[in-house]
């Protein structure tokens, strides 16, 4: 070895454990919430007082999983099922609108599209609290507040993923490939859908995950529209049970395990969809 590379080799050793030192910094602080709430989820209530708190004493998940899914008649179930109506049927539709609308920003010149991708970049930077109010004063005149619509419509709309949209489809879908299925006699419609989407689709995945957390985890909106218990996601229905802790000491192992079980499809989207972000890179040029 040469006197010039071993400074570069000593170099590249500690820029690697640098990193590798950072990301397991990184992992344990995401991680160590996670097993603290494994761990408590397994306990009973004075064991969760009383003992360590990031290791197990009697483990009593499936029967603290039993007594959250039996109270009062199952309703953590429909707060559940809630979160994934809500949830599911925005990121998809949400994710297709996105994926349209930036499609159409990359790909179709027309007067006024440069000024509409501004006001889409302009919607990324307004935070969501600041839209609760008036979500709720418009849906008020329609009467709409305290309804499934009331959660769903808003959830719908997702100006981040147009913008990951536009900058995808502009680097990913070549203009010819798109002149030759015109060519061929596709429409616009089944261009998108049988080219365009494939060769987008690990921006799509991508899209759907975000809103797909992001819309999981709202807990503003939902707290603002609803007032009726069976309505409400996951998230506000354990925070109203965390509201009365106090009163009904009972329910603090409850929103433990309610809070554990609750993380479970978001685990299990990231999971199941992450393979798409490699498989789906060259789908759509295959014709």
């Amino acid at each position: 070895m040469s006197p010039a590379a071993a400074p570069k080799t000593r170099e590249s050793l500690l820029s690697r454990s640098a990193a590798m030192l950072v990301m397991g910094v990184c992992t344990i602080y995401f991680l160590v919430p996670v097993w603290w709430l494994f761990v408590g989820s397994s306990k009973s209530r004075g064991q969760f007082i009383d003992t360590d708190p990031l290791w197990f004493a009697e483990f009593r998940l499936f029967d603290n999983i039993g007594d959250l899914l039996a109270y009062r008649d199952g309703v953590f179930l429909v707060w559940l099922a809630n979160s994934l109506a809500y949830t599911g049927g925005a990121a998809l539709l949400g994710t297709l609108f996105a994926a349209m609308c930036g499609y159409a920003l990359a790909k179709f010149r027309f007067p006024g599209r440069e000024i509409l991708f501004n006001v889409v970049l302009s919607g990324v930077l307004v935070p969501a609290t600041a839209l609760a109010l008036p979500l709720f004063l418009l849906f008020s005149n329609f009467a709409a507040t305290n309804t499934f619509w009331s959660v769903f419509l808003p959830s719908l709309v997702n100006p981040f993923g147009v913008y990951l949209a536009r900058i995808y489809a502009a680097a990913s879908v070549d203009d010819e490939l798109l002149e030759a299925a015109r060519l061929d006699g596709a429409g616009e419609v089944r261009t998108f859908f049988a080219i365009s989407a494939r060769l987008m689709f690990p921006a799509l995945v991508t899209i759907f995950l975000f809103h797909f957390v992001a819309v999981w985890n709202n807990f503003l909106l939902p707290l603002v529209m609803l007032s009726d218990e069976r309505l409400f996601p996951v998230t506000l229905g354990l925070y109203s049970w965390n509201t009365q802790v106090n009163q009904l000491p009972e329910l603090r192992g409850l929103v433990i395990v309610g809070s554990l079980l609750s993380i479970a499809p978001l685990v299990v989207a990231f999971l199941s969809l992450q393979r798409f972000w490699r498989s789906g890179l060259g789908a759509g040029a295959m014709k």
